[in-house]
């Protein structure tokens, strides 16, 4: 059931939401939680459908707030507010409202979603794009317990996670940081089976990948270790090998989809890790509305003291050759050769 409403404000909003229940014969209701979803007109349709996907686990009253862009200084001097509602097959599990903010009224986004707000429910604050550069002190972070971020999706990835180190209150996460979930379990399950100690490792990824240092983070915080990052060709996270006093733990993903654990003195096995969609990340935050520690720790650990470890464990670069064009100074590199040209005959004798 759609209901379209254009110049309205937000008592008849709810109003709709009462009479769509009662229509579809389920008066009552029954959501564990608001998720209002931040996003542009482009990202919408990706990001509800997403939700709605979410929604079967965690039913839940979802409010998209799109912000449109005026064009004309006449048009950007009104406000506006048209609502779309959405309730039973056309919602999923819960309940959708899709709001469109125009003119004046955009920059009082929390003043329309406010009375819109399940009463006695937490509240969840998802940007997919163009987060805030301090989600707890958006005027809509600042009404969430949760504010559930991408930095995968910004413009600079890596330099966003030091933005986020800075502005961190508990209660923020990063979808970068859910979808290393599995490699975290995975690699932690790996060192439970053999008794070692760990004394390097190297996280393998694509590059501008965040999700690549925030795992590399997260072992040099735990393992007090250094931690070298490398690039691959993708996709994604695709190897972590940790140097043990046993031997090498490899973490081995090339294609995206099926991993292989090798572990020194065991069998090779096939893991499946593949990479989640959208809706699985989003589902895994709804789990739990609590502030998420362990990812505070790892973000926080620092991208400069990452790349300070990681020198100590990079291979020593090989000396560069000298010009061609400077004789002089080819001729005394000529005469230290001529003298370990004998020794080499000698040891092949």
């Amino acid at each position: 059931m759609k209901t379209d409403l254009t110049d309205t404000t937000s008592s008849k909003i709810n109003k709709a939401l009462v009479l769509g229940r009662r229509a579809i014969g389920t008066p009552a209701v029954g959501m564990v939680l608001t998720l209002v979803i931040v996003t542009d007109e482009e990202n919408a349709y990706d990001a509800l459908k997403a939700a709605n996907e979410a929604s079967r686990e965690h039913p839940s009253r979802t409010l998209v707030v799109i912000k449109r862009v005026s064009r004309s200084p006449r048009d950007r001097s009104k406000a506006r507010l048209d609502a779309e509602v959405r309730l039973g097959a056309d919602a999923s599990t819960g309940e959708t409202v899709v709001l469109r903010l125009y003119g004046e009224v955009v920059d009082h986004a929390q003043s329309v979603v406010l009375p819109l707000l399940l009463p006695d429910a937490p509240v969840v604050v998802w940007w997919p794009v163009n987060a805030p550069t301090d989600p707890a002190k958006d005027p809509l972070g600042a009404l969430a317990q949760r504010r559930v971020t991408d930095s995968y999706a910004a413009e600079q990835p890596i330099q966003e996670l030091t933005a986020r180190a800075d502005a961190y209150t508990p209660g923020d996460t990063d979808l970068a940081w859910t979808r290393i979930t599995p490699w975290r379990s995975m690699l932690a399950a790996a060192l439970d089976q053999v008794v070692c100690e760990v004394t390097s490792a190297e996280v393998e990824g694509e590059e501008f990948n965040p999700s690549v240092e925030l795992l590399a983070m997260w072992l040099s915080d735990r393992l007090k270790v250094p931690v070298r990052r490398s690039t691959s060709t993708g996709p994604g996270l695709t190897s972590v090998r940790m140097e043990t006093s046993t031997g090498p733990i490899v973490l081995d993903r090339p294609d995206g989809s099926l991993a292989t654990l090798s572990i020194q003195g065991q069998p090779d096995r096939a893991v499946a890790l593949k990479r989640r969609d959208t809706a699985e990340l989003i589902a895994e935050e709804l789990r739990r509305l609590d502030p998420d520690d362990t990812y505070a720790t790892a973000l926080k650990f620092g991208l400069e003291r990452l790349d300070e470890e990681a020198a100590v464990t990079a291979p020593e670069a090989e000396p560069e050759a000298e010009p061609a064009p400077a004789a002089a100074e080819a001729k005394p590199t000529a005469k230290p050769a001529a003298k370990k040209a004998p020794a080499k005959k000698a040891a092949a004798k």
